[in-house]
């Protein structure tokens, strides 16, 4: 039983139009579903992903509008890094940002930024046997796209604490830098950096990290889980997917998500995210929240784009 790298990545947004504009315009993933916060259907939960909207792509927002920015630290996830296969695509990410007017940052081998709310983002060059998870847009060349999660980072006060549960109940693998989870399919990284602060939730910040599990799978990894000494919530069906939630002993919040049902449950692959979808218990909400949730940019995909999407 091997959790199949991240699942989602979900983060706070209190800027919608404007998430929406650079997630799917400037870095050019796909708007996959736009749906309702389950446990606060008032707000939105926006899905940003390859075409398919698949596992280990998915980056999600809540927004609540005019939320303050947070802070991170002790914790909380402060850094999202994306896989590019080749040093030509960093060049190609580090010049269309700064025309974008972003501030970009060289590391070895990557590139960091901030989203306009200031989330922590890099992108990195990854040579791994993952299939590469891209979204089709007009002014990105497939070979030089975003090619799907390689992992986060996470702040802690003492990462030595969260060893033996890491390991021996979630059976990730330490490496030089952070440990890897890795399945059969799929893979990614999870490593911390010190921090000793406690950090404030708001703007600009991740909610938490969501690893991928078989649906087979998904009621040992509970008993696992609780066998580890934490304390995970019972299994909540999101009717995309299936889910757990806990925090790990240096505090961050993980969630374990089951692979399917998926994003074209409710709507057909090729017309995802193009209007608001509701779970069925939500459906007699929809005339209320389609008056007051947030109005967002049309995304169209014009006839022969194959799937492109450009903002109306």
């Amino acid at each position: 039983m091997k959790l199949e790298g991240i699942h989602h990545i979900t983060a706070i947004t209190g800027d919608a139009p404007r998430n929406v504009d650079f997630y799917t315009r400037v870095l050019g993933l796909r708007l996959v579903k736009k749906t309702v916060n389950q446990d606060d259907p008032t707000v939105y939960h926006l899905f940003y992903a390859d075409e398919k909207g698949s596992a280990g792509a998915d980056l999600t927002f809540f927004e609540y509008p005019g939320a303050e920015r947070g802070r991170t630290g002790a914790g909380m996830v402060h850094r999202i890094v994306w896989r590019v296969a080749s040093p030509e695509a960093l060049t190609f990410w580090e010049e269309r940002l700064r025309r974008e007017g972003t501030a970009v940052g060289r590391t070895a081998g990557g590139l960091s930024f901030e989203d306009p709310e200031g989330l922590g983002l890099e992108i990195r060059v990854a040579e791994t046997a993952d299939a590469p998870l891209m979204a089709r847009h007009p002014e990105i060349p497939s070979p030089l796209a975003l090619q799907g999660f390689d992992g986060v980072r996470a702040y802690a006060g003492d990462p030595e604490r969260s060893h033996r549960f890491l390991e021996q109940t979630l059976g990730f693998v330490q490496g030089v830098d952070g440990y890897e989870v890795r399945g059969q399919r799929r893979g990614a990284i999870y490593a911390y950096d010190r921090a000793g602060a406690s950090g404030i939730g708001g703007a600009g910040t991740v909610h938490h990290v969501a690893w991928a599990s078989m649906m087979d799978d998904h009621q040992a990894w509970r008993e696992q889980v609780t066998r580890g000494g934490s304390r995970p919530t019972p299994i909540i069906d999101r009717y995309y997917f299936r889910s757990i939630y806990f925090r790990e002993p240096s505090g961050v919040l993980f969630e374990i998500a089951t692979i399917g049902p998926g994003f074209a449950t409710d709507e057909p692959s090729e017309h995802l995210g193009e209007s608001l979808a509701l779970p069925p218990k939500f459906e007699h909400l929809r005339a209320e929240l389609e008056r007051t949730l947030t109005p967002l940019p049309s995304l169209r995909r014009p006839a022969g784009s194959k799937g492109e999407e450009v903002a109306r």
